[in-house]
């Protein structure tokens, strides 16, 4: 691996000639495989594999998975990810306590962190998962449903567009775009853009995303910044001036000592920030640090002060009332969506456990249902914001029927026995996801039939006897036409 000039330099100045030539090494060695299960869909994980040390359902794969061809990777039982970066999992856990919030993921395609936050919030969150560019917002969506969480909403902004929405947000995310330093094992085109002046245009812009998103952060409010990339001038440089430009105060986190992760490396400066290096651990570059906007008490639990989140005053009409029990108060019985009729809507409550607690909003044929809670900030972001989708898609409209959506298949809230079920083979779950016709046994009812593989819910079909009609998304299926000899698998 030929590495820039400038970058070797400032790297071995930075870290020293010994740990910069075993960074070095490491940079020409094989990368890990890490993947992260989805606590909502338990499947028989292959066993010898070990875990992540610091994220609960992380784990390294001995070999790679053939994942295009596995099934429950489309049924969102997991999702690749690498390890580094599941560290997010220790400042939210550490900085949130256990009731409801509104978060934030500023810069969030693919989808990796979304979907992990998403599994670490407390019951009854919601989470903003935005990206600025259209066609990855589009992948953002699709990892988003397929990981089956309803109370998410998917947006496709710039930064600058959310600075109206004052103390907004609990917690924010910003996993800033950044000059890839840490992806040079992982991608070589990141090599080939890596210059001095790209640096300095990404800690502009950089800056720039934090003061267009500071304004929307609650006082007390949590704001997480991460890249992946090595050198101070993006990471400690930009969280002294976060600290002092804002006056936030930067949080520690406490770590393990064999998790061999880097400390601050700023010059006459100490404050925590945490810094992974892959000649150190199992993983690819990455940077983390938690920073705490004014305005805010803690609360003790034990030896630990945690984070007092959402304590300032409200925002008038932004956001309902908080209920003195654990979650969040319904608000309002909800209205009869426009273009369904009472029986309509009746059956379609009938798909999704907790119906009382979502609104079923209609636009074009489509319906979603959204946590009623949370209406007052979903329309507070339709002011502004582009929604690429909001809650859980529950069916659409062919002709006078409704049928139920691919979202509901996979979503977490889906009643078990709302659709008969078809546990079908391996073969038939490769045609199904490849958008072919599938034959189902003659046993099998017809109409809608929810498929499943390894018991797990792959998605549906309507049966029409001679074969079955696929309804899995067009633009989601696979595309290649060939199978390998041999497909390594995650479970067993």
């Amino acid at each position: 691996m030929e590495l820039p000039v400038s970058f070797a330099d400032y790297t071995r100045t930075l870290l020293g000639d010994e740990d910069y030539k075993e960074l070095v090494t490491s940079l020409e060695s094989e990368q890990s495989v890490s993947i992260r299960l989805n606590p909502l869909k338990p499947f028989a994980f292959r066993s010898g594999e070990h875990a992540v040390p610091w994220c609960t359902s992380g784990f390294y794969l001995e070999e790679r998975p053939t994942f295009t061809f596995d099934p429950l990777f489309h049924a969102g039982c997991y999702y690749v990810q690498e390890a580094s970066s599941m560290f997010v999992e220790q400042a939210l856990k550490q900085y949130m306590g256990e009731e409801p919030v509104v978060m934030l993921d500023l810069c969030a395609a693919p989808g990796g962190k979304s979907t992990h936050i998403r599994s670490l919030l407390p019951d009854n969150s919601l989470l903003i998962a935005n990206e600025v560019i259209r066609n990855r917002s589009q992948i953002l969506a699709e990892n988003l449903t397929k990981w089956g969480h309803p109370d998410v909403v998917v947006t496709n902004s710039d930064p600058s567009d959310f600075t109206p929405l004052e103390d907004f947000f609990d917690v924010i995310l910003t996993d800033v775009p950044c000059s890839g330093e840490g992806m040079f094992r992982k991608d070589p085109v990141a090599i080939s853009e890596w210059s001095p002046e790209n640096v300095e245009i990404c800690r502009q812009r950089q800056r720039r995303i934090i003061a267009d998103i500071w304004p929307c952060l609650k006082p007390g409010g949590i704001l997480i910044y991460s890249t992946c990339t090595y050198n101070t001038k993006e990471n400690e440089e930009n969280i002294r001036w976060i600290r002092d430009e804002f006056g936030a105060e930067v949080l520690p986190l406490d770590v393990a000592e064999e998790w061999n992760i880097t400390g601050n490396l700023l010059q006459g400066e100490s404050f925590p920030v945490y810094r992974f290096l892959p000649h150190k651990t199992q993983g690819e570059g990455f940077f983390l640090a938690v920073l705490r906007k004014p305005g805010m008490s803690v609360r003790n639990s034990g030896d630990k002060q945690l984070i007092s989140l959402a304590i300032a005053p409200e925002t008038p009409g932004l956001r309902a009332e908080k209920s003195r029990e654990k979650g969040r108060k319904v608000q309002g019985k909800g209205k009869q969506t426009p273009g369904l009729s009472k029986e309509q809507l009746a059956i379609l409550q009938k798909w999704i456990f907790t119906a009382d607690k979502y609104e079923f909003i209609q636009k074009g044929g489509n319906v979603s249902a959204f946590p009623k809670c949370y209406l007052p900030e979903l329309s507070a972001l339709q002011s502004s914001i582009r929604i690429v989708q909001a809650g859980l898609e529950i069916a659409g409209q062919k002709g006078k029927d409704w049928i139920p959506c691919h979202a509901l298949a996979v979503s977490g809230i889906l009643v078990s026995d709302a659709f008969p079920c078809e546990e079908i083979s391996y073969e038939q779950a490769i045609a199904y996801l490849r958008k072919e016709a599938v034959t189902l046994s003659d046993a099998a009812p017809r109409g809608v039939v929810l498929l499943t593989y390894k018991h797990v819910p792959l998605g549906f079909v309507k049966n029409i006897g001679n074969r079955a009609n696929n309804l899995y998304p067009q633009e989601w299926r696979i595309r290649s036409g060939y199978l390998p000899e041999t497909v390594v698998k995650v479970h067993s």
